[in-house]
């Protein structure tokens, strides 16, 4: 039971250092908002800033873990 307690807290501590506001509500909607629209292929312009140009110049096949990982730090950053 310990072990998952530490588990547990050590993911929201790292998440938490990573993206300060991961716990506001209008990040969330900001990246669900983002997600239906990139599905749709209408992409923010604010997650487009948030992109670096490395990423995009380097940018081949990128596996679903990248995707999310540049989507979350155009919101909760």
């Amino acid at each position: 039971m310990r072990f998952f307690l530490f588990l547990f807290s050590g993911i929201f501590l790292g998440l938490y250092i990573s993206w300060p506001g991961i716990l506001i509500s209008k990040n969330w909607q900001c990246f669900i908002d983002i997600i239906q629209k990139s599905a749709e292929d209408k992409i923010s312009i604010k997650a487009v800033l948030e992109v670096s140009p490395n990423y995009l110049i380097n940018s081949k096949k990128k596996n679903m873990t990248s995707k999310v990982r540049v989507v979350a730090d155009a919101c909760f950053r």
